[in-house]
């Protein structure tokens, strides 16, 4: 079922727990008192007709039913409305996963409309009406209250990204191939992280700015100081991730530049190496193939042939081969080709 909790306040105690919407706004009526409505990923209706008992805007009602929206802060006339983005570290597959929360805030209700599995809403409400002083402050200490869970849920994703860049920089020095792949996967999630951080910091200042305006309980405006504390310290852990994924990736394109120039030049140096080979392989064909030329002349036996019956033919022939030999040697010698 999309309506989660539903309850009427009264002083901070929860006083009502109406099973339909109907009967929350009859309530309400009835009652000076809160209602703080959950809802979890509820139809256009369910959002039309909590919109049209309480007036929301258009706009925001349009957002909330679209989703995917950016982390923001909007005021119309005496209400509120806010867009979260919390996100929770998944260990089994190591990936963040991001939500998306809106919540509706005026004089005499709450209205969150949640999009994914977190924040924890019922640890918020559990925590509050153990506080019913602070819930007596009105609907905006719920607004708070959700900040700082949201603000509170992603310490474990900043442990879970710690961890992550730590195996990445292993994977990175040992060269293993498919480092690179989860690099950019980490690096996409540390920039979405990253933009969630600093959207909820400005969220956080918007509301600062209206503490004089609306008359902002002072014990509330202590409250909200701190989760902007907890979430300034986070953002610049978010940066500092966002910088060492940076670096990482140009550690690995200088790795993997360094591993190719590695391998241009061994294959350089074979293929001198292979070079110097042929050469000394041409050298020594040069040398045996021009006495064979020599012998091959003088094996062909025929009747007319110049020196074929002289005495001093056959050394003579021989010497022929032997300077041939020597002097091609010399040469190649010379050139380094031997």
């Amino acid at each position: 079922m999309s309506l989660v909790d539903n309850a009427i306040y009264v002083d901070g105690r929860r006083v009502a727990d109406p099973e339909t919407l109907d009967d929350t706004f009859e309530l309400l009526r009835e009652q000076d008192g809160m209602a703080w409505i959950g809802l979890y990923r509820p139809d256009v209706g369910e959002i039309c007709a909590v919109a049209a008992e309480f007036g929301l805007h258009p706009s925001a009602v349009d957002d909330a039913i679209a989703a995917h929206q950016r982390p923001k802060l909007e005021r119309y006339g005496s209400a509120l409305f806010a867009v979260l983005r919390p996100a929770r570290y998944v260990e089994a597959s190591e990936k963040v996963e991001f939500g998306e929360l809106h919540v509706f805030v005026g004089p005499d209700f709450v209205v969150t409309v949640r999009h994914a599995e977190s924040p924890d809403l019922a640890r918020v409400r559990r925590h509050l009406e153990r506080e019913p002083d602070v819930l007596a402050a009105g609907p905006e200490s719920v607004l708070y209250a959700i900040i700082d869970q949201v603000v509170d849920e992603y310490v474990p994703v900043i442990a879970g990204l710690e961890n992550d860049i730590d195996e990445i920089e292993d994977e990175l020095f040992r060269g293993e191939a498919t480092v690179s792949r989860r690099i950019y996967e980490l690096a996409r999630e540390v920039i979405e992280f990253q933009r969630a951080t600093h959207s909820l910091l400005h969220l956080i200042t918007s509301l600062e700015d209206g503490f004089d305006r609306y008359g902002v309980p002072h014990d509330l405006q202590h409250r909200l100081r701190l989760v902007r504390g907890h979430s300034a310290r986070i953002a610049e852990r978010a940066d500092s991730f966002r910088a060492i994924v940076q670096n990482a990736l140009t550690l690995r394109s200088t790795l993997i530049n360094q591993q190719q120039n590695d391998e241009m030049r061994h294959l350089a140096e074979t293929s001198l190496a292979q070079s110097e080979e042929v050469k000394k392989i041409s050298g020594w064909a040069a040398i045996l193939f021009a006495p064979s030329i020599v012998g091959t002349i003088y094996g062909m036996n025929f009747d007319v042939m110049p020196e074929l019956h002289w005495r001093f033919g056959y050394p003579l022939a021989i010497v022929e081969m032997a300077l041939t030999s020597v002097l091609l040697y010399v040469v190649f010698k010379r050139r380094r080709w031997l």
